[in-house]
């Protein structure tokens, strides 16, 4: 069977038909390229430049000096380890948390089939229509007085990762990959003896790679990019994380150097979607199965 494409074969065999079609492609290619790298250039090499040049009117492409030392100062000036640190521990416990609970409740939901699942889990997503505006009172006087045991969780990680717990989204989306496992894998599994757990750690998690790659990118990028949460958690400057001591230190910063801790704060996002890419396109095709 041919596959039937905008340019036909015949075309595409003559010398200047496929000349044209590399052309255009290139071309297509090059400039979509260029509207996705050109941001970034211009970010990491703002924060390059001298502080006149870089609100200098019409703007300069390249530097005329290059200096480093925006990169220094914005290290060292605004604390970016310590809150990088705050930042990854925030993540982590959030990321860890979702994917065990999340993972657990979508399984059980899918294989195990509780009494009024179905009930439940339209009552999970029916918290996906609820403004996550309308829920930062709530959630913020539950976490300065936590219910039965009157305990504070501000200034602490806590205050981070139990809310992030929560996720609906993710839940459903584990849920829905569950649900295409067969369920002659399942029995398999069962005439060997494997009890839930077992059948859930040793066959539906080395088979759910792909959608918890993406679940675990959706979780980080979520904590990482936060700012009206952590906000209203940390008062403590030394605990806040980068999202929030970006803004709260930028007062009195030079505009190269809180451009140059911007760059810095977005390495490790950028660096974590290169190395996972490849979950976030075997994610896109996570509903199929083999046979």
């Amino acid at each position: 069977m041919s596959t039937r494409t905008l340019v036909s074969p015949l075309t595409l065999a003559r010398p200047r038909g496929k000349a044209v079609y590399w052309t255009v492609f290139c071309g297509v290619v090059l400039l979509f390229a260029l509207a996705f790298l050109f941001p970034v250039y211009w970010m990491v090499t703002g924060a390059m430049k001298s502080p006149d040049e870089v609100t200098r009117t019409p703007p300069t492409l390249v530097p005329d000096r290059w200096h480093l030392s925006g990169y220094t100062d914005a290290w060292d000036l605004m604390d970016l380890p310590t809150h990088l640190w705050n930042t990854i521990v925030q993540a982590a416990g959030a990321w860890l948390l979702q994917l065990v609970l999340c993972t657990a409740a979508a399984y059980a939901l899918s294989k195990l089939k509780p009494a009024f699942g179905k009930l439940i889990l339209g009552g999970i997503l029916a918290t996906l229509m609820v403004p996550a505006q309308a829920l930062v009172v709530p959630k913020y006087l539950t976490v300065a007085d936590l219910p039965l045991i009157h305990t504070s969780l501000l200034n602490d990680p806590l205050g981070i990762w139990l809310p992030a717990v929560a996720n609906a989204f993710n839940l459903y989306l584990l849920k829905r990959f569950f649900d295409q496992i067969p369920r002659d894998v399942l029995e398999a599994a069962e005439i060997d003896g494997a009890g839930k757990l077992r059948t859930l750690w040793s066959i539906v998690l080395p088979m759910s790679r792909p959608v918890l790659g993406v679940v675990s990118i959706f979780a980080l990028v979520a904590v990482w990019q936060d700012f009206l949460w952590p906000l209203m958690v940390f008062s403590d400057t030394d605990k806040q994380p980068i999202s929030v001591a970006l803004v709260q230190l930028s007062q009195n910063i030079q505009l190269t150097v809180l451009i140059a801790a911007m760059v810095i704060a977005s390495i490790p996002m950028v660096v974590m979607f290169l190395v996972f890419q490849r979950h976030i396109i075997a994610g896109i095709s996570a509903g199929s199965t083999k046979g």
